[in-house]
């Protein structure tokens, strides 16, 4: 999963419990004591032990308690019910019983001389779990209940309605659906409104869970569970906040011109009352995705020249598919049997699947990475299973850190990676698979760091590695592999090119900065329970310009809406991840000895650039990573400057499409919000 005790995202980890410090994996062989056992080795601390000696005890017991752990939050997410989510919730206290006795040892050492490694590996045991746990026993165990219960309603969320023989339901896969392909205002309206039912329950459970992380954080001697958050990136926590502010007001005149572009096809769609909100925002059912984060779902409407440069990934995807069943069908003994037809249906889904997970690690693999071993084709879900509710949300585990160093009396085992998702043929997933084999990738890589620093330089780290391979799926890559026709150059296919990954890419920027906006104010009480839902779209007003069709009250609880929010993943990671992505990219291309334009750079089947790249992932987080930016890159800082020279040629083309426009929006200030600047969103220049 994602992280050492740090959870996934994904787009990517291990627990809700697991995430902060440790990009994305854990640790574990044997089975570990209870850690309530007074006579466990492992909760008592040698008189006479010395710092390296405890920093060297701790990664061993990281490997005993890993698999147990791994395997119980696996069992939780594929199959969801009260057993499974009563297993995980049990082994998240013995995780977090654990790490809380780690960390009351390391005090010890506290103003000891000792070396930088150690030094920085008892530094970051405060910083392993995104969820802060209390030192009461009672409240600690109840802290994971929670956190698993809300996991396990958002996996098995169902929109239902109509009654009896008329009673229809549909989870957030088929929804989705509605949202990406039916453009009937009146059929997104539903699917929207449907989905965003199923976290109504959440919030008393939501309520109660930041009490208890904030008692945890603040036994750990923190001020709440978002300053947890935000010192995990070798900065002042207060550093944090300023720095995504000052990389958003980078790309944000970007993001205006982009807004303003949509904003009009949907008005040209739908009419000025529909295809817009008051104050010239986006509305919230009609942006092609639960969450408006992603519009390249909106590609028929927001396509810039129609027929210049086929970039149809989906429909050569279920091309695929359809010929897949096709050949399915032809296998059986009788093709009229119904039952065998939905098994061959069945197998048809998977194998496409299979096919897309394939040609994303013949990416890796062409830098010179390894393949993956056979035990990911073995235990991955690829598919949404017919029989139980799974969470569909796709995330990348490291299940036992095999492939590390073996510990003292300890069996070296071969590494057990997975992904998990419910993979339909559409270039959304496609281009996720690439980004959840980054995180896979990046496990490998690291697992021969001790267990402590087995995790991303910083969180955005782990999140831009798959997704530095997704910008390099260029258009020429995608007709090598077949999945589009070869590309004609001219200006038009450029800016369609342009535009498709704008609508993935810089579409997500706002959405990537402001969840942590949202959770940072709750952690610190200036966001109370009573204003939940206000500010929550309050945040989203500011930073997307987005807005729901109809007010949305206190009665709602729609951050529970997004996976990450009941599942406690941070999220500053991912827009920090949209930055880093395009300094990475432009660091591999410059490696592989690209000459032109960025946004035609493929390192495809480069060695010298899988070699640099690789050599940044294995350095996993046992340096600061403005040390290992800088190996990579040249530079310490993050920036976003590589994000606007790749899509200059789109910035001044929506410029010239959005002249005489007035662009921009206004929208509420929301209480939990950092920024400084004016309270209104000011239009485009």
């Amino acid at each position: 999963m994602k992280s050492l005790p740090r959870k996934p995202k994904h787009r990517t980890a291990l627990l809700a419990v697991a995430a902060a410090a440790f990009a994305l994996a854990l640790a574990g062989c044997s089975r570990s004591p209870s850690p309530g056992d007074a006579a466990s080795p492992s909760t008592q601390a040698p008189a006479d032990e010395t710092a390296d000696q405890f920093v060297a005890r701790v990664n061993r017991e990281m490997r005993e308690i890993y698999t147990e752990l791994s395997s119980a939050q696996w069992l939780s997410s594929t199959y969801i019910n009260g057993d499974s989510e009563l297993v995980a919730a049990k082994a998240h206290e013995r995780w977090l019983t654990r790490l809380n006795g780690w960390i009351e040892q390391s005090r010890r050492f506290e103003g000891q001389q000792m070396s930088a490694d150690t030094a920085r590996a008892i530094g970051m045991l405060k910083l392993m779990t995104s969820m802060p746990a209390p030192r009461d026993p009672a409240k600690l165990a109840e802290l994971t209940r929670i956190a698993t219960r809300m996991e396990g309603m958002y996996g098995s969320g169902t929109y239902c309605k109509g009654e009896g023989e008329q009673k229809e339901c549909r989870q957030l896969g088929e929804l989705e659906d509605v949202l990406r392909n039916n453009r009937d205002y009146e059929a997104q309206l539903d699917a929207w409104r449907g989905w965003h039912t199923i976290s109504v329950p959440m919030r008393e459970d939501y309520v109660r869970f930041v009490q208890l992380v904030n008692e945890g954080a603040k036994d750990m001697g923190f001020a709440d569970a978002g300053e947890v958050w935000r010192s995990g990136y070798d900065m002042a926590p207060a550093q944090i906040a300023a720095e995504t502010d000052r990389l958003w007001s980078q790309v944000k005149p970007l993001y205006e011109q982009l807004h303003c572009y949509a904003r009009t096809r949907l008005v040209a769609k739908y009419g000025q009352d529909r295809g817009q909100v008051a104050g010239g925002m986006l509305p919230a059912p009609l942006m092609g995705n639960m969450w408006q984060q992603d519009w390249s779902n909106l590609w028929d409407m927001l396509q810039p020249y129609p027929g210049a440069g086929s970039l149809d990934i989906t429909a050569a995807l279920q091309a695929r598919h359809r010929q897949n069943y096709m050949e399915e069908l032809e296998r059986l003994a009788d093709p009229t049997d119904g039952a065998a037809r939905v098994e061959a249906e069945r197998a048809a889904q998977r194998a496409t699947a299979v096919e897309m997970t394939r040609r994303a690690e013949d990416f890796y693999v062409s830098l010179g990475m390894p393949q993956l071993p056979e035990s990911y084709w073995e235990k991955t879900q690829f598919i949404k299973p017919r029989d139980r509710d799974v969470v569909c949300h796709a995330s990348a585990w490291d299940m036992n850190l095999g492939g590390s160093p073996a510990g003292e009396g300890q069996e070296a085992v071969g590494p057990d990676v997975r992904t998990k998702m419910c993979i339909k043929p559409n270039e959304e997933d496609f281009t996720t698979i690439y980004h959840e084999l980054g995180h896979v990738y990046y496990y490998l890589a690291y697992n021969a760091q001790p267990p402590i620093f087995q995790g991303g330089a910083h969180d955005g780290f782990h999140e831009a590695i798959g997704d530095t391979i997704v910008l390099a799926m260029t258009p020429q890559y995608l007709a090598s592999i077949d999945l589009v026709d070869a590309q004609q150059q001219s200006h038009e296919a450029l800016i369609n090119a342009q535009m498709r990954m704008a609508l993935s890419k810089v579409a997500f920027l706002p959405f990537g900065l402001m969840i942590d906006r949202w959770r940072w104010g709750v952690f610190d009480g200036s966001i109370t329970p009573d204003e939940y839902n206000k500010a929550w779209w309050d945040l989203k007003a500011r930073y997307q310009g987005v807005a729901p069709i109809q007010p949305r009250g206190e009665e709602f609880f729609d951050p529970g809406a997004k996976y990450h929010v009941p599942g406690n993943t941070p999220y500053t990671r991912y827009f920090l991840s949209h930055v880093l992505q395009f300094q990475f990219y432009k660091a591999l291309c410059d490696a592989a000895g690209f000459k032109g334009p960025l946004y035609e750079c493929s390192f495809y089947g480069n060695k010298a650039a899988g070699e640099k790249f690789l050599a940044m992932l294995e350095q996993g987080s046992h340096q600061p990573w403005q040390k290992t930016l800088k190996e990579l890159t040249g530079g310490e800082q993050m920036d976003a400057s590589a994000v606007l020279e790749y899509f200059a040629p789109l910035q001044e083309w929506l410029q010239q499409q959005n002249e005489g426009q007035s662009c921009g929006w206004t929208g509420a200030v929301a209480t939990a919000d950092t920024d400084t600047n004016a309270d209104r969103e000011q239009p485009a220049q």
